[in-house]
């Protein structure tokens, strides 16, 4: 009896404030490579979810992943909770549009958005490679199948009129593996669609004398004002070592998405873990340092607040 006892309190938590026990439950969030600034998203919001997980009984894990897409499939399965997704595969997934044509995620709900996020090219100084279209020609690392970054390259190469065919070598590393790839000199260039500043830029431009290119042009002016969820980006000059001089590209922002089977209270449990503890989220990471909570609210997000969020929001007064 004993053992059991022990047992069934190990696995229960107090509601705050409530004489009841409440069963713990257990919440997966996807993110991308451990190099990237998904993974800390996801391990962020994890952090700040288990601090009270005595009190409201989630228990929350952020393993690495592929990457946008493949978290939008695996939560479109039921095989995680929440994800980390650009807001153009957001936008994509809820309209059945690009690569989720005719597998709409019907039930793909917004929670926020996060970080802006420069679609980011960096070339070996050697390779001569200074604007984009240098890069036909050239050994580039496109991103793994399922990642954001590779899924945003193909539409710019569309937009183009280019393929994968028009490089050299088109290679499929994760971001983990890229920067290394640079400055063994197996690829001419790297790609990555991620806020800055980035620890597998800082790798790259460290090891490598790099540059960073700006991806710019009427293809580029084409895709931002065509797609609300693109803008004009600029990396501020002097982050990364060799590069003093602002590059302007084009980005989209990080956005935090989930089902709309996810229960309401997991998702208002979540929302508050963060928004209660902004500050605290806002220095986990330098790309986190000049979020505002009113531009999380609204910016990027494409499929419905999901109403758990919604809630929250209401609560705070941020909308009516």
């Amino acid at each position: 009896m004993k053992i059991i006892r022990t047992a069934a309190l190990i696995s229960a938590a107090l509601f705050a404030g409530q004489g009841a026990w409440a069963q713990e439950r257990f919440i997966t969030i996807g993110t991308g490579g451990q190099t990237g600034v998904y993974f800390v998203v996801g391990q962020s919001i994890c952090r700040l979810v288990n601090r009270e997980s005595d009190k409201h009984g989630l228990k929350c894990t952020a393993p690495s992943t592929g990457g946008s897409i493949a978290n939008i499939n695996a939560i479109a399965a039921g095989d995680m909770d929440m994800g980390v997704a650009q807001s153009d595969w957001q936008y994509h997934a809820y309209n059945g549009t690009s690569q989720f044509e005719g597998k709409k995620v019907d039930k793909l709900r917004a929670v926020f958005s996060v970080h802006s996020e420069p679609f980011t090219v960096v070339a070996r100084r050697d390779s001569g490679i200074k604007t984009f279209e240098d890069l036909f020609g050239k050994r580039v690392n496109v991103g793994n199948p399922g990642s954001g970054q590779r899924a945003t390259m193909d539409v710019v190469l569309q937009a183009m009129g280019k393929s994968e065919a028009d490089f050299a070598l088109a290679s499929e590393l994760k971001p983990a593996e890229q920067s290394a790839a640079l400055g063994d000199n197996k690829v001419d260039a790297i790609i990555y669609t991620v806020g800055h500043p980035n620890g597998s830029i800082q790798e790259a431009t460290s090891t490598v004398d790099a540059v960073l290119v700006p991806v710019t042009g009427p293809a580029i002016d084409k895709l931002v004002s065509e797609n609300p969820y693109y803008a004009y980006a600029t990396i501020p000059g002097g982050m990364y070592a060799g590069n003093p001089d602002d590059v302007q590209t084009f980005g989209v922002k990080a956005t935090f998405v989930t089902s709309a089977d996810v229960p309401d209270d997991v998702v208002y449990t979540v929302v508050k873990a963060v928004f209660d503890n902004f500050d605290r989220f806002k220095g986990l990471h330098p790309a986190f340092a000049n979020l505002k909570e009113e531009e999380m609210i609204k910016d990027g997000l494409s499929a419905p607040l999901h109403p758990g969020a919604e809630k929250y929001y209401r609560e705070r007064g941020w909308i009516q």
